[in-house]
């Protein structure tokens, strides 16, 4: 598919081509040299304002939103977008020609199985104006709330069950939609330079400018609900909750995302078992603190997790009768997962031979105790590495809420 791009204004084509099962979404820039490969993921969000970009520098793309919503109404897992440039085609401003492209595409199923995130308990989220509830549910459900003081629009809510059904035909045929009082004021900011009555609804004091046509009066909203559809793609799995939206933003749809990936349980094999931990770190009993690790992303990212229980050792000397884990503990644990990303960088070595020592610890923080029954889901960013040393950044969750975190400094040393 071709056409401009609503922000660059850059002509750009967009090719849908198949991947491996657990790949995920990745676009592939062929204008650049090397081709460099950026995934749909949450990490690689670069901007929020009026769109959601991914990617870092030259590599970033532009207003991945309504392609990505099309792929999830499909529940297309695994998936290569190539772009010849920084921004894919905006069309007529709908998701319509994005859906139906991929549907004619014929989607197949592969090996694998999809990878889930459920919610087990209700929880909030609110990021500037935007405010979002999440609760259980067996469906993604979305109930959207926008308020605009314009006769067109006003105060108007809906709620869709997503499905790719439902999708075709009541968010699919919503356009992107924009005030004329706001054109000048984006422009200074050098968005919507491809921005025309052909993609975009634009709307005057009194009403439609230029002639512009719309799918009805609830237009905007559904536009906004297709909106946290391709948003919330950027968690790499399918989201099985429903979500309230109150005056939803991308900025807002990210945090929610954020928000769900670290809150929610993933349903998908884990990326590293126990038994591949104990392949790599030499800790054992009762100080081996890492379960399972569950994204791994290249040599710069990783997730891990630890199951606390009352069966503990530390919990017979750490405050019996009111049992919390240890803080050095914790960190502990967080260091544990980090010496698995930094393992990771000698992959195809003999890694039996060598050992992680943690050099010096920065900004650790406590936030909230950490008691049996929790489960600490760690997030280690790499931020430098050097030969065989290396800075990371940890962060620790217990039901998307932060329990700890610290800056670390490690090597890789023989034994």
């Amino acid at each position: 598919m071709s056409g401009t791009g609503l922000h660059t204004g850059a002509r750009t084509e967009a090719t849908f081509l198949p991947a491996p099962p657990g790949q995920g979404i990745v676009f592939r820039r062929t204008d650049l040299p090397g081709r460099p490969e950026i995934p749909a993921r949450l990490t690689e969000v670069e901007a929020v304002e009026r769109r959601t970009a991914i990617g870092k520098g030259e590599t970033t793309i532009h207003t991945v939103e309504h392609l990505l919503a099309a792929i999830a109404a499909h529940e297309i897992d695994d998936l290569v977008i190539e772009l010849t440039g920084p921004e894919p085609p905006i069309l007529d401003g709908s998701f319509q020609p994005y859906f139906d492209a991929l549907a004619e595409a014929e989607p197949v199923e592969t090996g694998g199985e999809p990878v889930l995130l459920t919610v087990r308990a209700p929880f909030r989220v609110t990021e500037g104006d935007a405010e979002y509830v999440v609760a259980p549910a067996k469906a993604l459900r979305l109930t959207v709330t926008i308020e605009w003081p314009h006769p067109l629009i006003g105060r108007q809510s809906g709620s869709y069950t997503v499905t790719s059904q439902t999708f075709a035909r009541e968010l699919a045929p919503a356009r992107t939609f924009g005030f004329a009082s706001e054109v000048e004021a984006l422009k200074a900011k050098g968005l919507i330079k491809g921005a025309s009555t052909a993609s975009a609804i634009v709307l005057d004091e009194r009403g439609l400018a230029d002639g512009a046509s719309c799918a009805g009066r609830t237009s905007s909203l559904r536009h906004k609900a297709a909106d946290i559809v391709g948003d919330l793609a950027l968690t790499g799995a399918r989201i099985r909750a429903h979500i309230v939206a109150e005056r939803p933003s991308h900025g807002g749809n990210i945090a929610l995302a954020r928000a769900l990936a670290r809150a929610a349980q993933r349903t998908a094999p884990p990326a590293m078992d126990i038994g591949r931990i104990m392949d790599v770190l030499p800790h054992r009993y009762p100080l081996l603190l890492v379960d399972r690790i569950v994204e791994v992303e290249g040599q710069e990212r990783i997730v891990g997790i630890k199951n606390v229980t009352i069966n503990e050792p530390f919990f017979q000397g750490h405050f019996p009768g009111h049992p919390i884990m240890p803080g050095v503990l914790i960190i502990e644990a967080m260091a544990q997962v980090g010496g698995m990303l930094l393992m990771s960088h000698f992959e195809g070595q003999n890694v039996e031979d060598k050992v992680v020592y943690f050099m010096s610890l920065d900004n650790v923080k406590f936030r909230r105790p950490v008691v049996p029954g929790d489960q600490i889901r760690f997030e280690l960013e790499m931020l430098q590495f050097r030969g065989k040393t290396c800075r990371m950044k940890g962060v620790g969750y217990v039901d998307g809420q932060v329990v700890a975190e610290a800056e670390m400094m490690a090597m890789v040393t023989d034994k």
